[in-house]
């Protein structure tokens, strides 16, 4: 009998991560064959450039696999059994909106912590919704792996507002981590790891790492931990790690500090240090000038070079080597691994003493059917403390959206730990539903 094949839609078919994407698909076409790609983005110029290219790549590399790309729903959407989603609502010239913001109030400018992740949250709830809809409309026995951030805010949305939808939501910073622990440890991939892991998207600690054999990976991480953070973990061979990241790794050390019983996700920075965050940003030129100026270019340049040449031979594309975790999922629900992976799922229990609605980050087995979440047990008071209070910003922010209301945006704004007052809370938000006029649901 001739193996399956699969379809899948990419939804942000003009983002810069879709190249690297579409190698990774073509790497891993021996666990997961492929019959056709299809980019979606309601951006048709921009996703033009990057399809093109791929097209040619495609052609090049994999001309069995049909190819596509378009701008209507039910073209992109129809004969579907993946969605991969990765979208971003206003793109980067609101995510510049989204750091400056803040920071002119001195508060903390981050994609997806903070005011300036909770002002994208609004801008991608919608827009994730969306997509849903339109894959369960076209293609409803298809699953979407959503990577779309804020993953946290997200899905706390999808949980309300499409309880019953095939949807995972995912995200590939603690796999990132986990590899620089895997290097730590002297193994060839965090695969040959078994850790327990329990908090929220961009806001976790692992509690426990095993190797294969059960021995206990805690203490040498530590080590590590306590002297440089993450920055012991980053691989000789990796010479593209920007300042910024690099800076990132190492504060962890900090971050570490405060709980040496657990390794803490790297963003919790933002909500610890959030003083340190603001004195080390400039407000006039952050992270998503660094993009603009850095990876879109770069990006779209290579991409441009091939289309001018006609070819994608030397075109210095490099497959996403996070969005590998995608391809695992893809393969764990076609081909019923069972495999352990994180993912973004309500609580129901999982942790025993957190709000059971709270959509959590855990280790879950996946199949067919989706997931089974694996029980992590009690947490300790301080994780919890903080767990608490964020929880109530995402899940305030959701109800603002649903509900048009300002006044629950704003008292999410307040609830922040980024943030210091009401006062300051009021000022930033104001600014912010004037620079997303276009984008959020009207506030009353």
């Amino acid at each position: 009998m001739e193996e399956k094949k699969y379809a899948v839609t990419i939804a942000g078919g003009g983002s810069t991560f879709t190249p690297g994407i579409v190698l990774l698909l073509l790497d891993h076409q021996d666990r997961f064959p492929i019959r056709k790609i299809t980019f979606y983005d309601n951006f048709a110029q921009r996703q033009e450039t990057v399809a093109k290219a791929c097209q040619i790549y495609l052609q090049e590399n994999a001309p069995e696999i049909k190819f596509d790309y378009t701008t209507d729903p039910q073209t992109a959407f129809t004969d579907v059994d993946f969605v991969m989603c990765h979208i971003r609502v206003g793109l980067y010239a609101m995510r510049e909106k989204d750091e400056k913001i803040p920071l002119k109030y001195g508060v903390l400018g981050q994609e997806t912590c903070g005011p300036g992740g909770i002002a994208y949250g609004m801008r991608s709830i919608g827009g994730v919704i969306e997509i849903l809809d339109y894959m369960e409309k076209y293609s409803p026995d298809a699953w979407m792996l959503n990577y779309s951030n804020p993953a946290a805010i997200v899905a706390e949305a999808t949980r309300r507002l499409r309880p019953h939808s095939k949807i995972l939501n995912i995200c590939d910073m603690p796999i990132d981590l986990e590899e620089k622990m895997a290097n730590m440890c002297g193994l060839k991939s965090r695969k040959e790891m078994s850790v327990g892991y329990y908090g929220l998207n961009h806001f976790g600690w692992w509690h426990k790492i095993e190797d294969k054999d059960g021995n206990d990976l805690m203490p040498e991480i530590r080590k590590h931990m306590a002297k440089n953070g993450f920055a012991d973990g980053i691989s000789t061979n990796n010479q593209h790690v920007e300042k910024s990241w690099l800076e990132t790794f190492a504060k962890a050390k900090d971050v570490y500090a405060l709980d040496p019983q657990t390794i803490p996700n790297t963003y919790l920075k933002y909500y610890l240090y959030p003083d340190y965050v603001v004195e080390h940003s400039n407000p006039e030129y952050t992270r998503a000038n660094e993009v603009m100026d850095h990876r879109e270019k770069i990006v779209f340049g290579a991409c441009q070079d091939i289309i001018d040449k006609g070819t994608s031979k030397d075109c210095g594309f490099e497959a996403d080597a996070h969005a590998e975790y995608i391809v695992d999922l893809a393969c764990a629900i076609a081909k019923n691994t069972k495999e352990k992976m994180l993912l973004i799922v309500p609580n129901e229990g999982a942790i025993e003493n957190f709000d059971r609605t709270a959509m959590v980050e855990i280790p879950c087995i996946v199949g067919k059917n989706g997931y089974e979440r694996i029980v992590q047990g009690a947490i300790p008071q301080f994780q919890k403390g903080l767990m608490e209070q964020q929880v109530s910003v995402e899940k305030l922010v959701v109800e603002a959206w649903i509900e048009g209301s300002y006044q629950k945006l704003w008292q999410a704004i307040t609830l922040s730990k980024t943030v210091p007052s009401a006062r300051v809370a009021k000022l930033i938000l104001d600014d912010l539903i004037i620079a997303n006029k276009d984008y959020w649901p009207e506030l009353k």
